[in-house]
């Protein structure tokens, strides 16, 4: 209804549209839109996309690669590696034909390697990754600290050089001393000249 009023005001004679009005055909004229966007809403929660990929926690994730990486630069991962191999290769070569699961030339150990070998290094990587971005993170943290003391030792030292200039106007104990003791002189030098002053004149 609004809608019909307004276009039945343009359209009365001698009805002049106001600028707004005119901007507003202006730009229909120009950008048509024949399927308005709906407007975003900025007090509400965005909602959240389907996606077809697992979701997963990129820092529990982080964390357990860190203690896989971790352990593989252990020497018990070592240990327990190289003694898995010894069993795996005595046992394909001593146990009886239809007991061996992984004959010579070891095919299936190969593969295991391989896999354990492709699966480690993105690992280890993660990981390296994850300790850069915390020591650069210490670093700026450093870095900061290190300008606040900087900046704090700074603020001392003109502090102390302007409590030394002050003090350089203020009456110490020794120059008190020094100004009672010429007080002190004066005194009984006064005390004794009017007593030769008084025999004299005797």
């Amino acid at each position: 209804m609004a809608g019909n009023d307004r276009g039945r005001e343009t359209d009365r004679p001698g009805h002049r549209p106001d600028r707004a009005e005119r901007v507003r055909a202006q730009s229909e004229a120009v950008h048509p839109h024949p399927h308005p966007r709906p407007r975003v809403r900025l007090d509400l929660p965005r909602v959240r996309r389907r996606t077809w990929l697992p979701e997963y926690d990129p820092e529990a994730f982080g964390r357990t690669s860190e203690r896989i990486a971790r352990f593989l630069g252990t020497g018990r991962f070592i240990v327990w590696m190289t003694v898995v191999i010894v069993l795996w290769v005595v046992w394909n070569t001593t146990v009886p034909g239809h007991l061996r699961f992984d004959n010579y030339p070891f095919i299936f150990l190969t593969l295991m390697l391989s896999l354990q070998a492709s699966y480690a290094a993105p690992l280890i990587l993660l990981a390296q990754n994850r300790q850069d971005d915390r020591d650069r993170v210490n670093l700026e943290q450093d870095r900061k600290q290190n300008e606040r003391s900087i900046a704090d030792t700074e603020y001392l030292t003109r502090e102390i050089a302007s409590l030394r200039m002050g003090l350089g106007e203020v009456a110490t104990r020794d120059w008190i001393r020094s100004e009672f003791q010429e007080l002190v002189k004066e005194l009984e030098q006064r005390r004794i000249f009017p007593a030769e002053s008084e025999e004299r004149d005797r």
